[in-house]
């Protein structure tokens, strides 16, 4: 089975691409900038090409689907580059088609605040896509780098949606109907997604999973059976947003940035400091098969698997990492 995760951001080491490995993942989707500029986010960059270097026998980077395809068939994990905003491009358009050279497939259009860009997820007012968001997603749409609006707010993602000639990706977030988190989506959202052919990615961070830590397995998967009826079967995939063995400092950096001497908690309340306990049917990358026996038990065809858990991610990077 293909196995591909729409997101993750973890703190990477030889042990996590082992479990990758064990797990079957063939391809997942890494952040390697939240708030940085142009030119720390090319030092990541780097820091990602002496990874690939010292365990090349695990990892390697890709970015088409049929790299990915002969990273599988070499027993590899194949790396594909994203930012979860767009500060990297920082106020030049031109830098889309620099970083989309460099591997980068995914951006972000805003991380839960207002961006030069799009509106976030945690803002009281959206007024949408920006003049020089529109200009930004001509150029996206051009080279072949997915709009991601993950973390961005309604009317902004609704736009986004619109005014893209290509699909847009969700890459990791749940149905509000699930659980009420400002980061998931509306049935509104969710429907249009489906509907323009775009992307979404079910996420695992337990702060968007009902009952938390304690979410089962087959509520987890009655969502997605939920989802699938409202959008189709073929526009959703895993996005897990799994963040392994990162210091609280890191998620401190993710909410804050440069912006904010406080804690930004954002969700609702100071209980979600720190990072979450992972479900324990999903608590890092060898866990997938857990997720594909849950949607068969489900009542999921082992095509309509094989999807979820791989080929419509496959399907949707054959025609979104090019040029048009």
């Amino acid at each position: 089975m293909l196995t591909i995760d729409g997101l993750q951001y973890s703190n990477w080491s030889r042990s996590i691409f082992e479990q990758m490995r064990e797990g079957g993942l063939d391809c997942v989707h890494v952040t390697i900038a939240y708030h940085e500029t142009c030119q720390e986010t090319l030092r990541n960059i780097g820091q990602w090409n002496k990874l690939f270097e010292q365990h090349g026998d695990l990892i390697c980077p890709v970015g088409s689907a049929s790299e990915l395809l002969k990273a599988k068939q070499e027993g590899k994990t194949g790396v594909v580059f994203g930012f979860q905003n767009c500060s990297p491009i920082e106020d030049d358009y031109s830098l889309v088609e620099i970083f989309h050279t460099l591997g980068v497939r995914f951006m972000q259009l805003s991380y839960n605040n207002q961006s030069l860009l799009a509106t976030g997820c945690y803002e009281a007012k959206d007024p949408g896509i920006t003049r020089f968001g529109k200009q930004v997603i001509r150029e996206m749409n051009r080279v072949g780098m997915v709009i991601d609006m993950s973390h961005s707010a309604e009317l902004s993602t609704l736009e986004a949606i619109e005014l893209s000639e290509r699909p847009i990706a969700i890459t990791h977030a749940n149905p509000v109907f699930f659980e009420s988190a400002l980061r998931n989506k509306s049935d509104t959202v969710i429907k249009a997604l489906g509907e323009s052919g775009g992307m979404l990615g079910f996420s695992l961070y337990p702060f968007h999973l009902k009952n938390g830590p304690d979410c089962t397995l087959a509520e987890f998967c009655q969502m997605v059976g939920d989802a699938a009826e409202m959008m189709g079967v073929d526009h959703i995939g895993i996005g897990s947003d799994l963040c392994q063995d990162q210091a609280n400092s890191v998620v401190e950096w993710m909410r804050n940035g440069r912006w904010s001497k406080t804690t930004d908690f954002g969700e609702g309340s100071s209980s979600n400091a720190g990072w979450p306990r992972q479900p324990d049917w999903f608590s890092n990358s060898t866990h997938y098969g857990n997720i594909a026996k849950g949607l068969t038990d489900h009542g999921f065809s082992d095509d309509d698997v094989e999807k979820v858990m791989g080929k419509n991610w496959l399907r949707f990077f054959e025609s979104s990492f090019s040029a048009s």
